[in-house]
């Protein structure tokens, strides 16, 4: 069965820092790109990074470039997400996401909020 379980959410202050993992199950990370999401209340939900395989380079979105960090543990078939700066405007439910055998997978999420 494939799963993705994420972690490390919580409440942060402003300029803080917080690191996300996604412990995935059922298929091998090494050869997937994973994905972060997330949804703000009140909004859609909107891509943060993609965490490419060896050859492929991780992808941000600009309002999290230079801030966020994607990384992966291929021995621990998880992948990470490493947050500095925070900004309130971070605050949403963190989704990781695999596109697996033509259909999209998600996580349960987790929430973060950065508020003083």
């Amino acid at each position: 069965q494939v799963q993705l379980v994420e972690s490390g959410g919580g409440l942060v202050q402003p300029g803080g820092s917080l690191t996300l993992s996604c412990k995935a199950s059922g298929f091998p990370i090494s050869v997937y790109h994973m994905r972060w999401y997330r949804q703000a209340p009140g909004k859609e939900r909107e891509f943060v990074a993609r965490i490419g395989t060896l050859d492929d380079a991780t992808v941000y979105a600009d309002s999290v470039k230079g801030r966020f960090t994607g990384s992966r543990d291929n021995s621990k078939n998880t992948v990470y997400l490493q947050m500095n700066n925070l900004k309130p405007e971070d605050t949403a439910i963190y989704y990781c996401n695999v596109y697996y055998l033509n259909s999209d997978v998600w996580g349960q999420g987790s929430q973060v909020t950065v508020s003083s």
